[in-house]
């Protein structure tokens, strides 16, 4: 009987080793987020990670526990068990595969491996592969190798090939195999007390990488599944209904509903550009980042500039919500996936369509990619072009067409169209695997290099844009819109999902159609990718009461306040003040007035009820 209770023991000891293996890797891969962190909170990580990697080790055991009971009943004395070989070779295979995945996508998103990231992939394999093709091919088959490895010889001196059983009577079996279904089921839910397990359980530290070290990847990404299935409940009820909804009303209380006119027309073209990955860190203005985007930063100069607007979330999909919707980031959740949501909200195009604009949506890459396409035809776009609509010569790039190219195709498209119209690029070039079709500006021995020089093609491409369209007729009748679509850790590579710097962008007015006394002046209010549509409709007398989430940014009298967050976590900004709050582990994980205690707790009873409203919003949608 011992001998038999051996075999889990040592069973779950394999299992435990591997994770071990799994987290040493991942530390060894991101040793530079380490440096300021010391040897014992770091070690420490392993000991906090148990709980998790014992749920784990748990479900993994389910089923040999299962047959063990089965061959207990059935009176053998000696059973082999080739099969466990089998069953565990293929989980190292696919767990050392999900681990090595869960390296490049915490490169990227700052977040480990999700359920996000697996619908990603199914749903846009292309896009996926070429948003990979930026991650070291070499380090990841090393670290593949590596895994697998230490997996079979673990397995080969831990893992025993055979059970074998003694006689005795049959309420013993029947104790025992409640004692081990118990003691799994111990292991599984965390404990026997009113919280189950979960990601906050290995939690302990105020550094956010040793944190996500110590949650079990395979375990996140099960538990991130299953949490994707359940969106029709509020994941963010931190505050009774009411109070939420007054501290929201609160902070679009307005003393008027008045407008800084900064154009000489009511009825001008109006040209937006979505820029992808634009983070403000690119721009001299902003980021103090010289020759970057020198083009871009002449054109600050000639415009009006906001300079303190937060992207509303950390992905494409979330921004092209935010620009052109006016709608919040939601979290854990992710509206482009839900269609019949999505068409429900309103959006700035269908305004423009309704007010007689043409409206045209151009993009060098798979309008199919995260539903954006579902999202453009159902909110007044008359046409779409995307990588369809582009010659197979035009498609260099692993996305589909470079930025110049869709640019050329653009300004060819508008010679014939009516005036006026509503024009939106979304620019793809500036997006990983950061190729571009020429010389590279800073060169491409990494990932910053190649980020500058993809940075500086595009933004070469709106000047080469603006140049071109100096000649055309409508020009001077014309708004251009330059906002990004999200920030990015690079180029600088300091700015955690966490931190507020991840989503500084830039948002910027420029034409002729501005009025002189206004060209070359900067907005300094706090203000969010969100606000733009009330504040360009507002600017175009235009209706702006259905986007209830956005405020205009030109009215004097609105609160200064901006909304991100990420996975599942938050960000809220104010005047003096920016916190950011992680609802996995409910810890603040970014203060920047830690002293001032009230106004933490304000600032964070703001933001928890703004998620908590718009996340409601979202399920009654």
């Amino acid at each position: 009987m011992l001998k038999s209770l051996l075999f889990f023991l040592r069973l779950y000891l394999f299992w435990l080793l591997f994770f071990f293996t799994d987290r040493l890797l991942f530390l060894v891969f991101y040793h530079q987020k380490l440096n300021a962190i010391g040897f014992g909170e770091i070690l420490s990580t392993f000991y906090n990670a148990l709980p998790i990697d014992l749920s784990t080790a748990g479900y993994i055991t389910a089923i040999p526990l299962l047959v063990y009971i089965y061959w207990l009943f059935r009176g053998r004395f000696e059973v082999g068990m080739k099969w466990l070989s089998v069953y565990n070779i293929v989980l190292i295979v696919l767990f050392s595969l999900i681990s090595v995945i869960n390296f490049n996508i915490y490169r990227e998103w700052g977040t480990k491996l999700n359920a996000k990231a697996i619908g990603f992939a199914f749903s846009s394999p292309n896009e996926s592969i070429a948003s990979g093709a930026s991650s070291p091919v070499a380090p990841n088959l090393l670290l593949l190798f590596l895994m697998i490895a230490t997996g079979l010889v673990l397995q080969r001196f831990l893992v025993s090939k055979k059970l074998k059983f003694v006689t005795f009577p049959l309420w013993a079996k029947t104790g025992v195999s409640f004692l081990l279904l118990f003691f799994n089921f111990f292991l599984i839910r965390g404990g026997l007390g009113a919280t189950v397990m979960n990601q906050s359980s290995a939690y302990f530290s105020d550094k956010i990488i040793l944190n996500h070290a110590a949650v079990n990847t395979e375990w996140n990404l099960f538990a991130s599944v299953v949490a994707s299935l359940s969106a029709h409940k509020n994941k963010y009820l931190f505050y009774d209904k009411a109070q939420s909804e007054q501290e929201v009303a609160d902070l679009y209380t307005s003393t008027s509903d008045s407008t800084i006119n900064i154009l000489n027309t009511k009825r001008p073209n109006v040209i937006l550009f979505i820029m992808e990955s634009f983070t403000a860190d690119l721009t001299k203005t902003l980021g103090n980042y010289d020759d970057v985007t020198p083009h871009f930063d002449s054109l600050v100069n000639k415009g009006v500039l906001f300079s303190k607007i937060y992207s509303t979330g950390n992905r494409t999909d979330k921004g092209i919500i935010g620009t052109l919707a006016g709608f919040p980031s939601l979290a854990a959740g992710n509206l482009v996936k839900y269609t019949s949501k999505m068409t429900k909200l309103p959006a700035i195009s269908q305004e423009f369509r309704k007010a007689g604009y043409s409206t045209a949506f151009y993009y060098g890459g798979e309008s199919e990619f995260d539903n954006y396409k579902a999202f453009i035809l159902n909110h007044g776009y008359q046409k779409l072009i995307d990588k369809n609509k582009f010659k197979t010569e035009e498609l260099t790039s692993k996305w589909g067409a470079y930025d110049g190219v869709v640019f050329n195709r653009q300004l060819t498209e508008l010679k014939k169209t009516a005036e006026p119209f509503f024009s939106t690029t979304m620019t793809l070039t500036n997006h990983e695997p950061f190729e571009v079709p020429g010389s590279y500006k800073f060169g491409k021995e990494d990932n910053i290099q190649r980020f500058k020089s993809t940075a500086f093609y595009t933004d070469s491409c709106i000047n080469d844009f603006l140049l071109k369209a100096k000649s055309q007729p409508w020009y001077k009748n014309t708004l251009f819109i330059f906002i990004a679509d999200h920030g990015h850790i690079l180029p600088k590579e300091t700015n955690e999902v966490y931190m507020p710097q991840r989503y500084h962008i830039p948002l910027l007015l420029y034409g002729e159609v501005i009025k002189p006394e206004f060209r070359g002046k900067k907005f300094d209010r706090i203000g969010s990718q969100i606000d733009l549509a009330s504040t360009l409709l507002g600017q175009l007398q235009m209706n702006s009461k259905q986007f209830t989430w956005s405020k205009n940014l030109l009215n004097p009298n609105t609160k200064e306040f901006a909304f991100f967050s990420w996975d599942n976590g938050l960000g809220f900004v104010k005047p003096g003040q920016t916190v950011t709050f992680d609802n996995t582990g409910k810890t603040v994980l970014y203060n920047d007035d830690k002293k001032d205690k009230k106004k933490t707790d304000e600032t964070l009873r703001s933001g928890k009820s703004y998620l908590q409203k718009v996340y409601q919003q979202f399920i009654e949608l």
